[in-house]
């Protein structure tokens, strides 16, 4: 009996040393393909220190990806302040009446990024001070007035001073994200101003295109003031998410509330604006009002969704596609509404709530030459047609 239970332990020990040992080995051939943190460690070029790209696979390990760490607003500051320069115009006499803007720089072969409107209103003579304080002649490329974006270019300057700022990606900025807007308000260069981000997905008008509007502005209460626009509108990673370009206030100073032209819109526009100095908006032409609990009741709809389409530009894509206008002139609610056009609900199958969406959806993801398919309500029939949509003309009162 002492003979089996012996035999019985010396089985079950040797039963947890091999599983002790087969634990071991697993950790420890781990171990061996994991490299030591001081392995993952990098020395850039400009001499800081930071993990290297086979840091960002090692998830198992609790590494993050350097990139995704916010910055103090110090080390923001510094980060990005060799970048944002001082747009001047050299034939204005008074030295603050010459002070237009801000811009920033957009790659090393050096192009300068600013607002359409701080350039037109100014002369020939178009000065970039970079933040040493060495003024640079500037000619300007491109300029989108459509966008309020427009690409100055400067010869003279070396290299190392030309420090690209990134560009993030603005459709997946949220409300409330931290933001820091740096220009030069009023003349004084190099400012920084933080706030957050107060709205998303807003519509400002463009300032030199009558009836047409810029889509999914990005609204910050950072306060933003004369001489910021044209100014980057940053991440707290230090990446630009838009163009500080318009405030919202009836004293032209700060109020709470300032717009910028989202990252993305840059990176579409700007290309552009470097090989041909200009940019085709893609373009429907249809004009007339959001649907309203009013004009709702009046065509029997269930909801009050959708864009009614009161005119069609001659010649425009939507006339080509057979897009109705109204014909029939009334009062709904005090305002005068021309029924009888064909109320637009959707664009490839996305809804169109207001002509917000039907604008923003155009201009972010369609071409001068792509079809659009356009669900429309007539006479309470559902149907689509295909429209080719076309160059935006200039100055056309119609969105």
């Amino acid at each position: 009996m002492n003979k089996a239970i012996l035999a019985v332990s010396i089985i079950m020990a040797a039963v947890v040393i091999l599983f002790v040992y087969s634990q071991f080995k697993e950790l420890n051939d781990f171990a061996s393909n994991v490299p030591l943190l001081s392995d993952l460690v990098q020395t850039t070029t400009d001499g800081r220190r930071g993990l290297s790209d086979d840091a960002f696979q090692i998830g198992q390990v609790g590494i993050v990806k350097a990139s995704d760490t916010e910055l103090s607003l110090t080390d923001l500051f510094q980060k990005v302040e060799d970048s944002v320069v001082q747009i001047t115009d050299s034939s204005e006499i008074d030295v603050f009446e010459s002070r237009l803007g801000s811009g920033f720089v957009y790659d090393n072969n050096g192009h300068i990024i600013t607002n359409h409107h701080v350039v037109s209103g100014g002369g020939n003579r178009l000065d970039v001070t970079f933040p040493d304080g060495i003024v640079y002649r500037a000619s300007l490329i491109g300029s989108d007035p459509s966008a309020d974006i427009a690409v100055l270019y400067v010869e003279e300057v070396s290299k190392e001073k030309l420090l690209p700022l990134s560009l993030a990606d603005s459709s997946k900025v949220r409300v409330g994200e931290r933001v820091a807007a740096i220009g030069n308000p009023f003349g004084l260069s190099g400012s920084l101003s933080t706030g957050i981000v107060s709205g998303v997905g807003r519509q400002i008008p463009a300032q030199e295109e009558e009836g047409f509007t810029i889509p999914d502005i990005i609204q910050t209460d950072a306060p933003i003031n004369p001489g910021n626009s044209g100014g980057p509108l940053l991440n707290m990673r230090g990446e630009v998410i838009g163009i500080n370009s318009a405030i919202y206030s009836t004293t032209g100073q700060f109020a709470g509330v300032g717009f910028a032209i989202p990252s993305n819109t840059i990176a579409q526009v700007v290309p552009s604006l470097i090989t041909t100095g200009s940019y085709q908006h893609p373009w429907l032409g249809v004009a007339g009002r959001d649907m309203t609990p009013g004009i709702s009741d009046r065509l029997g709809l269930d909801e009050p969704r959708g864009f009614l389409v009161m005119d069609v530009v001659a010649g425009s894509p939507a006339e080509k596609a057979g897009i109705l206008k109204g014909n029939e002139d009334t009062i709904i609610d005090g305002i005068p509404i021309k029924l009888g056009g064909d109320v637009i609900i959707a664009v490839d199958n996305n809804t169109v709530r207001k002509i917000d969406d039907l604008l923003a959806y155009v201009e972010r993801e369609k071409s001068v030459g792509d079809d659009l398919e356009v669900t429309i309500l007539r006479q309470g029939q559902t149907m689509e047609v295909i429209a080719t949509l076309a160059d935006r003309p200039s100055q056309q009162e119609s969105p």
